[in-house]
């Protein structure tokens, strides 16, 4: 028997009058936090959901969203977590796919009316039987959507104890869709196994505050898997305290580590882009006596951004790899061994990782290849995707579809994603080579490069590039200077400034949009 839920259960049971989740001025501790899951748990045994049966949640990172997923988890159900930016018609797609019976979904703000959308297509899709409002307003017990039934209000009478569900190690815990830009997104199933492994090895390699309480700032969405894991999980497996934030900005969250003494803050890289580029008064140096660990993952960091966050804050970024598909951590660049920049680093405990090439055949030596892996953290399978299993997997392991190279050492180094490559005029050329070039100009702030399309080249090579506010230098300028530094095939013909790039939720820049 296994059930995730032992996390939050755990918690509870040690350290009962510690801060879970600080939000805002509210601060409720793990009993507290336990109590309102075990409420959930009864909640949805009472509207007909069984074990297997999933729940999804749309909702930004509030307490509600700890609150339905170790609930649900409880009653044996599985979780399924949706971005909070999805139009109705694609909240719909994700119920429909995942046999959805239950719906949580945040009001939202007039900006954001994450309420409307997911009551919309709650209403299309009849196998969703339960839909419950996560209210704005705390306690609130009346929706701002009519005909909907808030959080408050159906627990109202529920019960603060439960017994959890017995499931196995095997079982899905949680069904967290891919962004889908190779076509609809697709639901890795992720056990409980796979997630409490993940969250173990990935509490393993953060070093602990000294007096051993740890302080999260938790801004990565926790309907990722990568904030699910190593901010939510990791966090209450070692009985540490999230701080939530329930949307970037890098004055916030500099202002959020000052107060609540943040110990730990992981990141995707333009979050640290953030946190560089922030105007507000913050004590740096405050900052920087408590802030003990910084991760990055998501997509691969700079080594510009790298160097002036060490250089800021004094303290180095291990940069990790990661897919939704495997839970997410599949290596990682460990305090404890040194690092390498723009390293993803090495395999975490009980995994394993190779280069392959197009064939499934494995790549020996330096590579490139595209990484595949195996170990504990690979999900079960896509939902309801035979095929797309067949071409993902063979023999347990799992194409990622990232091209690497490894050195003599076996750390793996990203040089790009195999659907990002461009070639131009036959040769291959890898964005993320020329982005680290464009980074180093002191007037280039963040570039994002892909390949457009030409008439006798097949692709042509073009950078989008955010320049610094005090910036001079034009577009032919950058390209004639980029010419200096790289091979003839590789350098930027286009360059086009932007004062901001097409981003996910998640911070990662969506070259499909600027493509």
């Amino acid at each position: 028997m296994l059930n995730l839920s032992v996390l939050l259960e755990d918690g509870a049971r040690n350290q009962p009058e510690r801060d879970a989740i600080v939000f805002g001025d509210m601060r409720l501790n793990y009993a507290l936090v336990d109590m309102i899951a075990n409420q959930v748990a009864n909640l949805l045994v009472s509207r007909g959901v069984r074990p297997g049966d999933r729940v999804a949640i749309a909702c930004p990172n509030v307490p509600y969203f700890p609150f339905v997923y170790f609930g649900a988890l409880k009653a044996g159900a599985v979780v399924v977590p949706l971005n909070v930016l999805l139009t109705p018609r694609e909240i719909e797609y994700h119920l429909r796919d995942s046999g959805a019976k239950a719906l949580f979904a945040f009001t939202g703000t007039p900006e954001l009316p994450l309420g409307e959308r997911a009551w919309k297509a709650f209403h299309e899709v009849a196998e969703c039987e339960v839909y419950v409002d996560l209210p704005a307003t705390a306690g609130a017990t009346e929706s701002a959507i009519e005909g909907a039934e808030t959080f408050w209000a159906a627990l109202a009478g529920q019960p603060g104890e439960f017994e959890s569900v017995r499931t196995e190690a095997d079982d899905t815990a949680v069904i967290i869709y891919t962004s889908g830009t190779t076509g609809q997104p697709k639901g890795a199933q992720l056990t409980h196994n796979n997630l409490l492994f993940n969250a173990v090895s990935s509490s393993a390699m953060f070093d602990q505050a000294p007096d051993g309480h740890d302080v999260f700032l938790t801004v990565l969405p926790l309907f990722h898997i990568f904030g699910q894991t190593t901010m939510m999980n990791a966090a209450l497996y070692r009985h540490g305290t999230m701080v939530l934030m329930p949307r970037f900005d890098g004055d916030e969250a500099l202002s959020l580590m000052e107060r609540e003494g943040v110990t730990l803050f992981a990141g995707v890289p333009t979050m640290y882009w953030g946190l560089l580029n922030a105007r507000g008064e913050h004590d740096i140096e405050k900052i920087s006596r408590t802030l003990h660990t910084a991760v990055s993952g998501g997509a691969p960091l700079p080594a510009e951004v790298s160097r002036r966050i060490r250089e800021k804050f004094g303290i180095g970024i291990l940069e990790g790899y990661g897919l939704s598909e495997t839970s997410p951590v599949v290596s990682f660049n460990n305090p404890k061994r040194k690092a390498k920049p723009g390293s993803i680093g090495l395999p975490i405990w009980g995994v394993e990782m190779k280069l392959v090439d197009e064939n499934f055949e494995t790549v020996e030596g330096e590579g490139p290849g595209e990484i595949a892996v195996r170990g504990h953290c690979v999900m079960k399978g896509y939902h309801n995707r035979p095929e797309a299993n067949a071409q993902a997997m063979r023999d347990g392991w799992f194409r990622t579809g990232d091209i690497a190279r490894r050195d003599e050492e076996g750390f793996y180094f990203i040089i790009d994603r195999s659907k990002d490559m461009i070639i131009r005029g036959g040769y291959n050329v890898y964005p993320r080579e020329i982005e680290e070039v464009l980074m180093t100009h002191p007037q280039v702030s963040l570039a994002a490069v892909v390949g457009v399309p030409h008439d006798t080249h097949g692709e042509e090579i073009k950078a989008f590039v955010i320049p610094t506010e005090d910036a001079t230098i034009t577009e032919q300028e950058l390209i004639d200077w980029s010419k200096e530094r790289l091979a003839a095939y590789k350098y930027p013909r286009l360059v086009e400034f932007r004062s901001e790039l097409p981003m996910t939720a998640t911070g990662k820049i969506l070259k499909r949009e600027l493509r």
